[in-house]
């Protein structure tokens, strides 16, 4: 349970400040998530991370909800602990294979982008810095790339920025900025490389895949989640950086206010517009994932609304 944490719950946050959270709820008899006199954003995060850790944690959740000894909970909380050692897993796997795959372009990136040392990736190379260089600035104008490269305050670069890897060929439409966000290719690679196998990391079609690449995968993960793309595009966006060990601000980029800004964009969508296009997204990633002929898996029928069930139910 402890992997789970990290890969479907949260990206930073201890188990105990979630457990918390959901303490001080049934105290105060809280039943919503946005009560804006009694909660704050982070509030609501940690919650929202709750009920994920209620969801995937059944251990946790059993505990929680009876009566134990504190040693008994402790207990508990060392063993999920071991999250962190997944997020270190997944980042070691990705810092090889992702230099693997940007030194399979043609031309290959110069300097070498080497699997084993992240000092020449970042903004220090032209391959890493045009994945990484925010959508609002144009990483091909020469002026942009050492405005970056020497902290100039007109080119900083923030989480307030989506970088260009999270977008379809890194284009980005200021008139339409939500067009191709999250169907980045290399972002797709990472999370099937994760979630399904090395293999299939490498095909376009999850048809041609092998189908134990696929149902090797437990039943309950067969669906993309909003989640994993936050944590995903987190990992990616470390992997690409000069970073040589995991930190949540590097430099000025924030990767908890970047990843709670995933967040809010996929869970908490404001228009039914909105919320539209997240499950359009959501569907897109599925079938790109684990295939077109698996619908029923991640979006079943609402067979009470169709012709048996509508025949069964007559008067």
């Amino acid at each position: 349970e402890g992997r789970v944490i990290r890969r479907l719950v949260c990206l930073t946050e201890c188990v105990e400040d979630i457990v918390a959270e959901f303490d001080r709820r049934v105290m105060l008899g809280i039943e919503s998530d946005g009560d804006a006199s009694v909660n704050d954003p982070e509030d609501d995060r940690r919650y929202r991370s709750y009920k994920k850790l209620a969801t995937w944690c059944p251990s946790v959740r059993k505990l929680v909800q009876s009566v134990v000894e504190n040693g008994k909970l402790s207990h508990v909380y060392s063993k999920v602990r071991r999250a962190d050692g997944a997020r270190a897993d997944d980042t070691t796997q990705l810092k090889v294979t992702v230099a693997a795959w940007l030194m399979q372009h043609t031309p290959p990136p110069n300097p070498v982008i080497h699997g084993q040392n992240k000092m020449g990736r970042g903004f220090n190379n032209d391959a890493t810095g045009r994945l990484i260089c925010p959508v609002d600035y144009d990483w091909s104008d020469p002026v942009v790339q050492q405005g970056i490269r020497d902290y100039h305050p007109d080119y900083r670069v923030t989480a307030h920025s989506w970088p260009a890897f999270l977008y379809k060929d890194e284009q980005y439409d200021s008139l339409k900025p939500t067009d191709g966000l999250f169907k980045g290719q290399l972002l797709l690679k990472t999370f099937k490389y994760i979630f399904t196998s090395p293999t299939s990391a490498e095909m376009d079609d999850q048809e041609q895949t092998n189908p134990e690449d696929q149902w090797r995968v437990p039943h309950s993960l067969r669906r993309c989640r909003a989640v994993e793309y936050e944590v995903r595009s987190t990992t990616l966006r470390f992997t690409l950086s000069s970073t040589g060990s995991w930190r949540i601000i590097d430099d000025e980029f924030n990767h908890q206010e970047f990843y709670d800004n995933i967040v809010d964009f996929l869970e908490l969508a404001v228009t039914s517009d909105a919320a539209k296009e997240v499950e359009d997204l959501l569907l897109w990633w599925n079938r790109k994932v684990f295939g077109r002929k698996h619908a029923s898996v991640y979006r079943p029928q609402r067979v009470e609304q169709l012709s048996v069930a509508r025949c069964s139910a007559r008067g």
